[in-house]
């Protein structure tokens, strides 16, 4: 049987869930579209989106928990994912 989200690193049930509802439904969907693009799509599908539901998707994509992640690499994930939100509000 072939992997499928629930399998990656800090994919919970709901995480998974809201992949799927957003269109993603493979893990590769997910490694194509990459963290921070699937995070837009989990937003514009209206799912919330934190810092940490965005680490754990870059995380999932890299195979790691989100926690080994460089501090340095969430937090420019992280400000990417905002800024973007404040240029589609003007």
């Amino acid at each position: 049987m072939a992997p499928t989200l629930r399998d990656l690193p800090n994919i919970g049930e709901q995480l998974a869930s809201e992949l799927v509802a957003s269109d993603l439904i493979s893990i590769e969907d997910l490694t194509a579209m990459g963290s921070l693009n699937a995070a837009f799509c989990l937003r514009d599908h209206g799912f919330s989106v934190c810092a940490n539901k965005l680490y754990a998707l870059e995380g999932a994509i890299r195979g790691v928990r989100w926690h080994a992640i460089p501090s340095q690499q969430r937090s420019a994930l992280w400000s990417a994912f905002q800024a973007d939100r404040f240029d589609r509000s003007d």
